[in-house]
Parts: C-alpha cells; structure tokens; sequence
C-alpha cells in the first residue's frame, strides 16, 4: 500500500521537487493550501478533501488533493460556485492572514475564471445572458465565432461577477473560520503532509459534515 500510494501521489500531485524554501515562504505555504482545503471542508456539496502537502511538486509549492466518492457526470451551479470558491480559498487565505497576496494563486485564478466563464456563456447560469450557449467548448474559440462584441462584454462582466460573489465568500468563510485557519495551517507546518483524516482532525471537522453555524455563516 505504501508503493501504490507514492505512485499515486506523484502522478496526481506531481514528482517532488528537492527546493528549499525559507520559512516565510514555507509558512505562507501552509496557509495558502490550508485556505484551499478548509474551503473544501466547509463548502456544503465540495468534494472530499484527500490530502494537503506542503511539499513542492512539479510547479507547485504546495497541493491540496480533492475527491468526489463517485464519478460526476453533471454539475449543479452551487457544485460549481463551490468549485471557484475552493480553487480562490488560497489567495483568499494570504489576505486574511497577511493582508496582501503572491503570485502563487496564478493557476487558481486562470481555473476559476475558466470555471465562471463557461457558467456564463455555455451552461446558462447567468440571468444577465439567460438560459442560452453563445460560447464553443472551452480551448474551441476562435475570432470567427459569431459572438457579437456586445455579448462578450457582457460575458466577460458576468465571469467577474461570479468570480467576485465567489470571492468574497471565501473571505468571509475563513474569516469566520480563522481559528480552524490557523490550526490546520500549524499541523501542515508541523507534518508537511496530512491524508484525509488528519486534515479533518487538525480543522476539527468531521468528515461529510457541514456544521450548522457554518451553514449558517455561510449564507448570511
């Protein structure tokens, strides 16, 4: 089991990479992946959060590991606000603990937006845009695709809305949350990677579990 494991790891998460970081850069790390997590923990419909490491492999400093218990072959649109709101937790954790953010949420930001555009201009969940596809597949534009100029702006002024509204929840849900926050981002610290139940533990969350006054957080 620990053969397969490791193989696993380094083809989900990526080969490790033997850098030394500085202990600043190290604990910002363990926030930013902390940030990540801990929304998938709270965030009711997110899938599981399998393992958050602190070990930097391939381009990443740090990785946080998510999971559905089952194949999804369709996506509601609270899947997918929480989807955005996850992917955007880590840049969200570096302005709550320190006030400012890196470029480290580069690929974060690049995967929400995709997430939120394609919400607003292939899956009609924009009431701006209504219930119509005017974008191809992701990765398929090209400048001959008949989308008037007017709906790409309008396109464009949704995917910011969504990422925006998505935004300010991760804010607020660390925020409230900062304890579990730090908590978790000290064992990280301490143990570089946590599987499943230790990342749980160390947010004092039960797994597949929602609490009430975090739902309720949540919505106000």
């Amino acid at each position: 089991m620990t053969d397969f494991s490791d193989s696993l790891e380094k083809i989900v998460l990526g080969t490790a990479r033997g850098i030394v970081m500085s202990p600043q850069e190290r604990e910002r790390t363990a926030f930013h992946e902390s940030g990540h997590a801990l929304l998938g923990m709270l965030t009711p419909g997110a899938d599981p959060v399998r393992k958050i490491s602190i070990i930097p492999r391939g381009q990443a400093l740090g990785v946080t590991y998510q999971a559905p218990e089952a194949d999804r072959y369709d996506y509601s649109e609270t899947y997918l606000r929480g989807r955005i709101t996850g992917a955007l937790g880590g840049r969200a954790a570096e302005e709550v603990v320190y006030g400012d953010v890196t470029t480290g949420a580069e690929n974060d930001m690049d995967h929400a937006s995709s997430i939120a555009r394609q919400m607003a201009g292939r899956w009609g969940m924009s009431p701006a845009i209504g219930p119509v596809s005017v974008l191809p597949p992701s990765g398929q534009e090209s400048p001959a695709d008949g989308v008037a100029p007017a709906t790409r702006e309008l396109i464009d002024t949704e995917t910011r809305r969504i990422i925006e509204e998505c935004y300010q929840q991760a804010l607020t849900t660390l925020h409230g949350n900062r304890d579990r926050l730090d908590r978790l981002a000290h064992t990280l610290l301490d143990r570089e990677t946590l599987d499943e139940d230790e990342a749980y533990a160390a947010a004092g969350i039960r797994p597949g579990a929602v609490p009430a006054a975090i739902a309720r957080s949540q919505a106000g």
